[in-house]
């Protein structure tokens, strides 16, 4: 290119990069990393073979006591999928190397393991990386990702939504890639129906079949199921009382940026840790507990959706304060001078000299 880039920022799933920068002088490598620091903290640590595959009383620096089910799946049981086990263990096999270490997270989220990475790595949060009129709103008509694998039905659902009070609504979503089994399917749907609360679900076209028959009009108006929503001005309603997630962390961020409260349903990858955090850590939701195959009870899901729904619930006082205390802290880490807006003018700065 002319004229040369300053720097390359690129996905840390693509560590070659890094030697293409090398071969031209001048170029910085900066690697992004799309997990959390403490899912990249967990991958460090079982790479410098601090912990080993099946093991379920993990103990590592600046972390709670993490079990074999809090790891991600695939430092559990790395034949779960071994091609995405070495596609996700290769961000790390020249991080010694690297000149800035950029992670989608804000430091208030993640303090004490951020302060155990910065000892090592020029680690720098810029994020949480969403649009800007749900946080500082600096940039004017910053709405969306501009990005989409779906078409989503935004009049339905803002429509439907509008209809509903304050905090009433169970958000459902389990992202783009979650496949539920039918049984699971079946208890999702029983216990939805069950809550008493209205509630909004992203069912994506060829899971639908998976639904009990009648079921659409068996739920009637308390109910809307959809191929896809616009996630973010669904989180930002004020009908939406809490969000059911795969706990994929772009799912989170989003959520903890709005001040939702979250009831965790992992499944894959860095979910499981993503949600030993919410509950455990930040405290701003609960987690479904699985059974030995995995499979979720109705009666599971109706006692995490009570924890978060019920008026007279103690834990959901907590929960909705921790939440509404990280969406100020993930407003103030993007607004003018916060920790994240200077970690990114600091990197320019750095490239640009």
């Amino acid at each position: 290119m002319e004229p040369k880039p300053n720097a390359v920022v690129y996905d840390s799933c693509s560590p070659w990069i890094l030697d293409v920068c090398r071969k031209y002088p001048g170029v910085a490598a900066a690697s992004f990393f799309t997990q959390c620091s403490a899912v990249n903290a967990v991958y460090i640590h079982f790479l410098r073979g601090e912990f080993k595959e099946f093991q379920d009383d993990v103990v590592l620096p600046a972390m709670p006591p993490l079990r074999g089910s809090d790891l991600p799946v695939f430092l559990y049981d790395s034949n779960i999928c071994r091609p995405l086990f070495e596609l996700t263990c290769g961000q790390f096999v020249n991080l010694e190397h690297i000149d800035f270490f950029l992670v989608n997270s804000f430091d208030e989220l993640e303090v004490e393991v951020v302060e155990w990475m910065k000892n090592q790595w020029p680690i720098k949060n810029i994020g949480p990386m969403i649009p800007s009129m749900y946080l500082d709103k600096r940039l004017a008509g910053d709405k969306d990702y501009g990005v989409s694998l779906f078409n989503a039905q935004v009049n339905e659902c803002l429509d439907w939504l509008d209809s509903k009070q304050h905090g009433s609504v169970i958000y459902i979503s389990f992202g783009s890639l979650a496949v539920l089994k039918d049984d699971q399917m079946i208890e999702v749907a029983a216990s939805l129906k069950q809550t008493g609360y209205n509630f909004l679900w992203v069912v994506r076209e060829k899971e639908r079949k998976k639904l009990p028959s009648n079921y659409i009009e068996e739920i009637g108006e308390r109910g809307l199921i959809v191929n896809w929503s616009p996630q973010l001005q669904v989180l930002a309603h004020k009908s939406i009382g809490c969000f059911m997630t795969h706990c994929g962390w772009n799912s989170i961020l989003e959520a903890l940026s709005l001040g939702v409260a979250l009831v965790g349903m992992p499944a894959y990858s860095d979910q499981p840790t993503n949600a030993k955090f919410i509950e455990d850590v930040r405290k701003v939701g609960v987690r479904v507990k699985a059974d030995k195959n995995g499979f979720v009870t109705k009666e599971e899901i109706l006692r995490c959706v009570g924890e978060v729904m019920e008026e007279t619930s103690e834990k959901r006082k907590e929960i909705r304060k921790n939440a509404l205390k990280l969406m100020e802290f993930a407003k103030e880490a993007l607004a003018e001078g916060g920790n994240s807006d200077k970690n990114i003018d600091e990197f320019v700065a750095k490239i640009t000299r």
